[in-house]
Protein backbone atom coordinates (compact mmCIF):
# COMPACT_ATOMS: atom_id res chain seq x y z
CA UNK A 1 0.00 0.00 0.00
CA UNK A 2 1.37 3.41 -1.00
CA UNK A 3 0.00 6.54 0.64
CA UNK A 4 0.70 10.27 0.32
CA UNK A 5 0.54 12.17 3.58
CA UNK A 6 0.92 15.79 4.67
CA UNK A 7 1.54 16.67 8.31
CA UNK A 8 1.37 20.33 9.31
CA UNK A 9 1.52 21.74 12.81
CA UNK A 10 2.17 24.63 15.13
CA UNK A 11 3.57 24.43 18.68
CA UNK A 12 4.06 27.10 21.38
CA UNK A 13 6.05 26.03 24.43
CA UNK A 14 6.22 28.43 27.41
CA UNK A 15 9.07 27.69 29.84
CA UNK A 16 9.26 29.46 33.27
CA UNK A 17 12.81 30.64 34.28
CA UNK A 18 13.84 32.14 37.66
CA UNK A 19 15.37 35.64 37.55
CA UNK A 20 18.28 37.05 39.61
CA UNK A 21 15.84 39.11 41.62
CA UNK A 22 13.97 36.03 42.77
CA UNK A 23 11.10 36.39 40.37
CA UNK A 24 10.03 34.28 37.39
CA UNK A 25 10.32 35.02 33.74
CA UNK A 26 8.87 33.06 30.85
CA UNK A 27 10.53 32.05 27.62
CA UNK A 28 8.23 31.23 24.68
CA UNK A 29 9.47 28.82 22.00
CA UNK A 30 7.37 28.63 18.87
CA UNK A 31 7.74 26.01 16.16
CA UNK A 32 5.76 25.43 12.96
CA UNK A 33 6.31 23.24 9.97
CA UNK A 34 4.95 21.16 7.13
CA UNK A 35 6.10 17.60 6.34
CA UNK A 36 4.83 15.96 3.16
CA UNK A 37 5.79 12.30 2.74
CA UNK A 38 5.15 9.19 0.69
CA UNK A 39 4.93 5.95 2.65
CA UNK A 40 5.09 2.37 1.46
CA UNK A 41 3.75 -0.57 3.44
CA UNK A 42 4.14 -4.07 2.04
CA UNK A 43 2.90 -7.08 3.95
CA UNK A 44 5.39 -9.86 3.25
CA UNK A 45 4.14 -12.80 5.32
CA UNK A 46 1.04 -13.37 7.41
CA UNK A 47 0.79 -17.18 7.81
CA UNK A 48 -1.84 -17.54 5.05
CA UNK A 49 -4.45 -15.00 6.14
CA UNK A 50 -4.54 -13.11 2.85
CA UNK A 51 -4.52 -16.33 0.82
CA UNK A 52 -7.42 -17.67 2.87
CA UNK A 53 -9.41 -14.48 2.30
CA UNK A 54 -8.62 -14.70 -1.42
CA UNK A 55 -9.81 -18.32 -1.54
CA UNK A 56 -13.01 -17.37 0.30
CA UNK A 57 -13.74 -14.62 -2.22
CA UNK A 58 -13.01 -16.95 -5.14
CA UNK A 59 -15.32 -19.66 -3.78
CA UNK A 60 -18.04 -17.07 -3.19
CA UNK A 61 -17.71 -15.95 -6.81
CA UNK A 62 -17.88 -19.58 -7.95
CA UNK A 63 -21.05 -20.12 -5.92
CA UNK A 64 -22.64 -17.01 -7.44
CA UNK A 65 -21.69 -18.11 -10.96
CA UNK A 66 -23.10 -21.60 -10.39
CA UNK A 67 -26.31 -20.16 -9.01
CA UNK A 68 -26.56 -18.00 -12.13
CA UNK A 69 -26.24 -21.13 -14.29
CA UNK A 70 -28.86 -22.78 -12.09
CA UNK A 71 -31.20 -19.91 -12.85
CA UNK A 72 -30.71 -20.61 -16.56
CA UNK A 73 -31.62 -24.26 -16.07
CA UNK A 74 -34.69 -23.33 -14.03
CA UNK A 75 -35.77 -20.96 -16.82
CA UNK A 76 -35.37 -23.72 -19.42
CA UNK A 77 -37.35 -26.09 -17.20
CA UNK A 78 -40.18 -23.59 -16.76
CA UNK A 79 -40.37 -22.96 -20.51
CA UNK A 80 -40.35 -26.71 -21.17
CA UNK A 81 -43.24 -27.24 -18.77
CA UNK A 82 -45.21 -24.37 -20.31
CA UNK A 83 -44.59 -25.79 -23.79
CA UNK A 84 -45.85 -29.27 -22.88
CA UNK A 85 -48.85 -27.85 -21.04
CA UNK A 86 -49.70 -25.82 -24.13
CA UNK A 87 -49.30 -28.95 -26.25
CA UNK A 88 -51.78 -30.96 -24.18
CA UNK A 89 -54.20 -28.01 -24.16
CA UNK A 90 -54.08 -27.84 -27.95
CA UNK A 91 -54.52 -31.60 -28.20
CA UNK A 92 -57.57 -31.43 -25.94
CA UNK A 93 -58.99 -28.68 -28.13
CA UNK A 94 -58.54 -30.90 -31.18
CA UNK A 95 -60.15 -33.81 -29.33
CA UNK A 96 -63.11 -31.61 -28.41
CA UNK A 97 -63.49 -30.59 -32.06
CA UNK A 98 -63.41 -34.25 -33.10
CA UNK A 99 -65.95 -35.11 -30.40
CA UNK A 100 -68.23 -32.35 -31.67
CA UNK A 101 -68.00 -33.90 -35.12
CA UNK A 102 -69.00 -37.29 -33.69
CA UNK A 103 -71.93 -35.65 -31.92
CA UNK A 104 -73.16 -34.20 -35.20
CA UNK A 105 -72.91 -37.66 -36.78
CA UNK A 106 -74.97 -39.13 -33.95
CA UNK A 107 -77.54 -36.33 -34.38
CA UNK A 108 -77.71 -36.99 -38.09
CA UNK A 109 -78.23 -40.69 -37.42
CA UNK A 110 -80.98 -39.97 -34.86
CA UNK A 111 -82.73 -37.63 -37.28
CA UNK A 112 -82.44 -40.23 -40.03
CA UNK A 113 -83.97 -42.91 -37.83
CA UNK A 114 -86.76 -40.53 -36.84
CA UNK A 115 -87.46 -39.69 -40.46
CA UNK A 116 -87.61 -43.42 -41.25
CA UNK A 117 -90.10 -44.01 -38.51
CA UNK A 118 -87.87 -46.22 -36.40
CA UNK A 119 -86.65 -43.50 -34.05
CA UNK A 120 -88.29 -41.20 -31.60
CA UNK A 121 -88.27 -37.48 -30.94
CA UNK A 122 -86.70 -38.20 -27.57
CA UNK A 123 -83.66 -39.70 -29.30
CA UNK A 124 -83.37 -36.61 -31.48
CA UNK A 125 -83.56 -34.37 -28.39
CA UNK A 126 -80.93 -36.48 -26.64
CA UNK A 127 -78.67 -36.22 -29.69
CA UNK A 128 -79.10 -32.44 -29.76
CA UNK A 129 -78.24 -32.38 -26.07
CA UNK A 130 -75.08 -34.34 -26.85
CA UNK A 131 -74.14 -31.77 -29.52
CA UNK A 132 -74.67 -28.94 -27.05
CA UNK A 133 -72.51 -30.67 -24.46
CA UNK A 134 -69.76 -31.23 -27.02
CA UNK A 135 -69.90 -27.59 -28.09
CA UNK A 136 -69.64 -26.51 -24.44
CA UNK A 137 -66.61 -28.76 -23.96
CA UNK A 138 -65.02 -27.24 -27.06
CA UNK A 139 -65.52 -23.73 -25.67
CA UNK A 140 -63.88 -24.81 -22.41
CA UNK A 141 -61.01 -26.49 -24.24
CA UNK A 142 -60.32 -23.40 -26.34
CA UNK A 143 -60.40 -21.24 -23.23
CA UNK A 144 -57.83 -23.55 -21.62
CA UNK A 145 -55.77 -23.34 -24.81
CA UNK A 146 -55.71 -19.53 -24.59
CA UNK A 147 -54.61 -19.71 -20.96
CA UNK A 148 -51.86 -22.20 -21.81
CA UNK A 149 -50.69 -19.94 -24.65
CA UNK A 150 -50.40 -17.00 -22.28
CA UNK A 151 -48.50 -19.21 -19.86
CA UNK A 152 -46.06 -20.18 -22.61
CA UNK A 153 -45.44 -16.64 -23.87
CA UNK A 154 -45.07 -15.46 -20.28
CA UNK A 155 -42.47 -18.15 -19.55
CA UNK A 156 -40.53 -17.19 -22.69
CA UNK A 157 -40.80 -13.50 -21.80
CA UNK A 158 -42.91 -12.33 -24.73
CA UNK A 159 -45.62 -9.70 -24.63
CA UNK A 160 -49.17 -11.02 -24.05
CA UNK A 161 -50.41 -9.82 -27.47
CA UNK A 162 -47.59 -11.46 -29.46
CA UNK A 163 -48.72 -14.19 -31.85
CA UNK A 164 -46.25 -16.98 -32.57
CA UNK A 165 -46.47 -20.40 -34.18
CA UNK A 166 -45.78 -23.23 -31.75
CA UNK A 167 -44.76 -26.69 -32.92
CA UNK A 168 -46.95 -29.50 -31.68
CA UNK A 169 -45.67 -31.83 -28.96
CA UNK A 170 -48.29 -34.51 -29.68
CA UNK A 171 -45.98 -36.84 -31.57
CA UNK A 172 -42.91 -36.27 -29.42
CA UNK A 173 -41.17 -39.51 -28.56
CA UNK A 174 -41.38 -40.62 -24.96
CA UNK A 175 -38.36 -41.99 -23.07
CA UNK A 176 -38.12 -45.69 -22.50
CA UNK A 177 -38.84 -47.22 -19.12
CA UNK A 178 -35.80 -47.79 -16.93
CA UNK A 179 -35.18 -48.86 -13.37
CA UNK A 180 -34.21 -46.60 -10.52
CA UNK A 181 -31.14 -44.44 -11.08
CA UNK A 182 -27.95 -46.20 -10.04
CA UNK A 183 -25.54 -44.81 -7.48
CA UNK A 184 -23.23 -43.81 -10.32
CA UNK A 185 -26.00 -41.85 -12.03
CA UNK A 186 -26.93 -40.16 -8.77
CA UNK A 187 -23.32 -39.22 -8.03
CA UNK A 188 -22.90 -37.82 -11.53
CA UNK A 189 -26.09 -35.82 -11.04
CA UNK A 190 -24.82 -34.42 -7.75
CA UNK A 191 -21.65 -33.32 -9.51
CA UNK A 192 -23.73 -31.38 -12.04
CA UNK A 193 -26.58 -29.93 -9.98
CA UNK A 194 -26.10 -26.19 -9.47
CA UNK A 195 -27.62 -26.15 -5.98
CA UNK A 196 -25.27 -28.88 -4.75
CA UNK A 197 -22.23 -27.26 -6.37
CA UNK A 198 -23.16 -23.83 -5.01
CA UNK A 199 -23.60 -25.18 -1.47
CA UNK A 200 -20.22 -26.93 -1.75
CA UNK A 201 -18.54 -23.72 -2.90
CA UNK A 202 -20.19 -21.87 -0.01
CA UNK A 203 -18.80 -24.51 2.38
CA UNK A 204 -15.30 -24.04 0.98
CA UNK A 205 -15.62 -20.26 1.32
CA UNK A 206 -16.63 -20.68 4.97
CA UNK A 207 -13.67 -22.96 5.61
CA UNK A 208 -11.33 -20.40 4.03
CA UNK A 209 -12.80 -17.66 6.22
CA UNK A 210 -12.20 -19.87 9.25
CA UNK A 211 -8.55 -20.28 8.27
CA UNK A 212 -8.23 -16.53 7.85
CA UNK A 213 -9.73 -15.97 11.31
CA UNK A 214 -7.20 -18.40 12.82
CA UNK A 215 -4.29 -16.72 11.01
CA UNK A 216 -5.26 -13.36 12.55
CA UNK A 217 -3.69 -14.62 15.84
CA UNK A 218 -0.27 -15.07 14.21
CA UNK A 219 2.52 -12.49 13.64
CA UNK A 220 2.87 -10.48 10.45
CA UNK A 221 6.09 -9.49 8.72
CA UNK A 222 6.04 -6.26 6.78
CA UNK A 223 8.35 -3.99 4.82
CA UNK A 224 8.07 -0.23 5.24
CA UNK A 225 9.61 2.72 3.43
CA UNK A 226 9.19 6.49 3.67
CA UNK A 227 10.39 9.52 1.74
CA UNK A 228 9.66 12.90 3.35
CA UNK A 229 10.60 16.57 3.17
CA UNK A 230 10.39 18.81 6.23
CA UNK A 231 10.12 22.58 6.21
CA UNK A 232 9.76 24.34 9.53
CA UNK A 233 10.59 27.42 11.62
CA UNK A 234 11.63 27.73 15.29
CA UNK A 235 11.66 30.92 17.34
CA UNK A 236 12.65 31.18 21.03
CA UNK A 237 11.75 34.32 22.93
CA UNK A 238 12.89 37.48 21.23
CA UNK A 239 15.67 35.74 19.37
CA UNK A 240 15.56 35.73 15.59
CA UNK A 241 13.66 32.75 14.15
CA UNK A 242 15.48 29.98 12.36
CA UNK A 243 14.16 28.17 9.30
CA UNK A 244 14.72 24.43 8.97
CA UNK A 245 14.64 22.28 5.86
CA UNK A 246 15.43 18.59 5.75
CA UNK A 247 14.66 15.42 3.86
CA UNK A 248 14.12 11.97 5.26
CA UNK A 249 14.11 8.53 3.61
CA UNK A 250 14.34 5.09 5.05
CA UNK A 251 13.50 1.42 4.71
CA UNK A 252 12.51 -0.84 7.57
CA UNK A 253 11.58 -4.47 8.13
CA UNK A 254 9.19 -5.09 10.99
CA UNK A 255 7.18 -7.76 12.75
CA UNK A 256 3.85 -7.18 14.49
CA UNK A 257 2.56 -9.62 17.07
CA UNK A 258 -1.10 -9.29 18.16
CA UNK A 259 -1.43 -9.55 21.93
CA UNK A 260 -4.81 -8.24 23.06
CA UNK A 261 -7.83 -6.82 21.23
CA UNK A 262 -10.71 -7.32 23.65
CA UNK A 263 -11.68 -10.78 22.24
CA UNK A 264 -12.46 -9.38 18.79
CA UNK A 265 -10.37 -11.97 16.95
CA UNK A 266 -11.61 -14.78 19.17
CA UNK A 267 -15.22 -13.89 18.53
CA UNK A 268 -14.56 -13.66 14.79
CA UNK A 269 -12.99 -17.10 14.91
CA UNK A 270 -16.02 -18.51 16.71
CA UNK A 271 -18.32 -16.86 14.20
CA UNK A 272 -16.32 -18.31 11.29
CA UNK A 273 -16.41 -21.79 12.83
CA UNK A 274 -20.15 -21.51 13.36
CA UNK A 275 -20.62 -20.41 9.73
CA UNK A 276 -18.58 -23.41 8.56
CA UNK A 277 -20.75 -25.82 10.54
CA UNK A 278 -23.89 -24.18 9.16
CA UNK A 279 -22.55 -24.37 5.58
CA UNK A 280 -21.67 -28.05 6.06
CA UNK A 281 -25.18 -28.76 7.32
CA UNK A 282 -26.72 -26.89 4.37
CA UNK A 283 -24.51 -28.80 1.93
CA UNK A 284 -25.46 -32.13 3.49
CA UNK A 285 -29.17 -31.26 3.46
CA UNK A 286 -28.92 -30.06 -0.15
CA UNK A 287 -27.35 -33.36 -1.22
CA UNK A 288 -29.97 -35.42 0.63
CA UNK A 289 -32.78 -33.34 -0.85
CA UNK A 290 -31.26 -33.69 -4.33
CA UNK A 291 -31.10 -37.48 -4.05
CA UNK A 292 -34.68 -37.58 -2.80
CA UNK A 293 -35.84 -35.35 -5.68
CA UNK A 294 -34.05 -37.55 -8.22
CA UNK A 295 -35.70 -40.71 -6.89
CA UNK A 296 -39.14 -39.09 -6.78
CA UNK A 297 -38.74 -37.73 -10.31
CA UNK A 298 -37.66 -41.17 -11.53
CA UNK A 299 -40.74 -42.74 -9.94
CA UNK A 300 -42.92 -40.07 -11.56
CA UNK A 301 -41.52 -40.92 -14.98
CA UNK A 302 -42.22 -44.63 -14.56
CA UNK A 303 -45.73 -43.95 -13.27
CA UNK A 304 -46.48 -41.52 -16.10
CA UNK A 305 -45.25 -43.97 -18.74
CA UNK A 306 -47.35 -46.75 -17.22
CA UNK A 307 -50.35 -44.44 -17.20
CA UNK A 308 -49.75 -43.61 -20.85
CA UNK A 309 -49.65 -47.28 -21.82
CA UNK A 310 -52.89 -47.92 -19.92
CA UNK A 311 -54.57 -44.84 -21.41
CA UNK A 312 -53.51 -45.86 -24.92
CA UNK A 313 -55.02 -49.30 -24.45
CA UNK A 314 -58.18 -47.71 -23.05
CA UNK A 315 -58.45 -45.42 -26.07
CA UNK A 316 -58.10 -48.32 -28.51
CA UNK A 317 -60.78 -50.29 -26.67
CA UNK A 318 -63.06 -47.27 -26.42
CA UNK A 319 -62.71 -46.56 -30.13
CA UNK A 320 -63.74 -50.11 -30.96
CA UNK A 321 -66.72 -49.86 -28.60
CA UNK A 322 -67.83 -46.53 -30.05
CA UNK A 323 -67.58 -47.69 -33.67
CA UNK A 324 -69.53 -50.84 -32.89
CA UNK A 325 -72.21 -48.97 -30.94
CA UNK A 326 -72.60 -46.29 -33.64
CA UNK A 327 -72.82 -48.87 -36.44
CA UNK A 328 -75.37 -50.89 -34.47
CA UNK A 329 -77.45 -47.76 -33.85
CA UNK A 330 -77.39 -46.81 -37.51
CA UNK A 331 -78.65 -50.28 -38.40
CA UNK A 332 -81.40 -50.18 -35.81
CA UNK A 333 -79.76 -52.76 -33.53
CA UNK A 334 -78.60 -50.47 -30.73
CA UNK A 335 -79.83 -47.62 -28.63
CA UNK A 336 -78.86 -43.97 -28.51
CA UNK A 337 -77.95 -44.42 -24.85
CA UNK A 338 -75.28 -46.96 -25.82
CA UNK A 339 -73.85 -44.63 -28.48
CA UNK A 340 -73.81 -41.65 -26.11
CA UNK A 341 -72.08 -43.64 -23.39
CA UNK A 342 -69.52 -44.98 -25.87
CA UNK A 343 -68.86 -41.48 -27.23
CA UNK A 344 -68.38 -40.08 -23.74
CA UNK A 345 -66.02 -42.95 -22.86
CA UNK A 346 -64.02 -42.39 -26.05
CA UNK A 347 -63.71 -38.69 -25.30
CA UNK A 348 -62.51 -39.42 -21.75
CA UNK A 349 -60.05 -42.01 -23.06
CA UNK A 350 -58.59 -39.59 -25.61
CA UNK A 351 -58.19 -36.88 -23.00
CA UNK A 352 -56.65 -39.37 -20.57
CA UNK A 353 -54.14 -40.43 -23.22
CA UNK A 354 -53.28 -36.80 -23.98
CA UNK A 355 -52.85 -36.04 -20.28
CA UNK A 356 -50.67 -39.12 -19.79
CA UNK A 357 -48.51 -38.25 -22.80
CA UNK A 358 -47.96 -34.72 -21.51
CA UNK A 359 -47.40 -36.00 -17.98
CA UNK A 360 -44.69 -38.34 -19.28
CA UNK A 361 -42.93 -35.48 -21.06
CA UNK A 362 -43.27 -33.25 -18.01
CA UNK A 363 -41.94 -35.97 -15.71
CA UNK A 364 -39.01 -36.65 -18.03
CA UNK A 365 -38.12 -32.96 -18.19
CA UNK A 366 -38.38 -32.73 -14.40
CA UNK A 367 -36.07 -35.72 -14.04
CA UNK A 368 -33.59 -34.11 -16.44
CA UNK A 369 -33.77 -30.96 -14.33
CA UNK A 370 -33.23 -32.93 -11.11
CA UNK A 371 -30.27 -34.71 -12.69
CA UNK A 372 -28.70 -31.36 -13.60
CA UNK A 373 -29.00 -32.25 -17.28
CA UNK A 374 -31.55 -29.63 -18.32
CA UNK A 375 -29.18 -27.99 -20.80
CA UNK A 376 -28.92 -31.16 -22.90
CA UNK A 377 -30.57 -30.86 -26.32
CA UNK A 378 -32.31 -34.21 -25.74
CA UNK A 379 -32.82 -33.98 -22.00
CA UNK A 380 -36.29 -35.58 -21.82
CA UNK A 381 -35.21 -38.54 -23.96
CA UNK A 382 -31.95 -39.00 -22.05
CA UNK A 383 -33.49 -38.54 -18.61
CA UNK A 384 -33.52 -42.26 -17.81
CA UNK A 385 -30.36 -43.27 -19.60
Amino acid sequence: MISANVIAGYQDVVTPLPTLLGGTDYVSTKASGVTPNIALQWLLFDFGERQALLNAAQQTAVAANISFNGTHQALIHNITRAYYLYGVARQKSEIAEHSLGNSHKILAAAQGRYSSGIGTSIEVAQAKQLVAQSRFRLVQARDGLDDAYQGLTGAVGLAPNVQIKVASSTGRRLPGTRGEPTDKVVQQALSRRPDVLASYAALKASEANERAAAAAFLPKVYLGAVAAANRGRVQAGNLPGAGLQSTTSGVMLGVTVPIFDGQIRKNRQRQAASATRAAAAVHRQTKDAAVREILLASNSVRSALASYEAASELRRASAVTYNAAFEAYQNGLGTLTDVTAADSSLLDAREAQADAHAASLLAASSLAFMLGNMTSSSAPEDALR
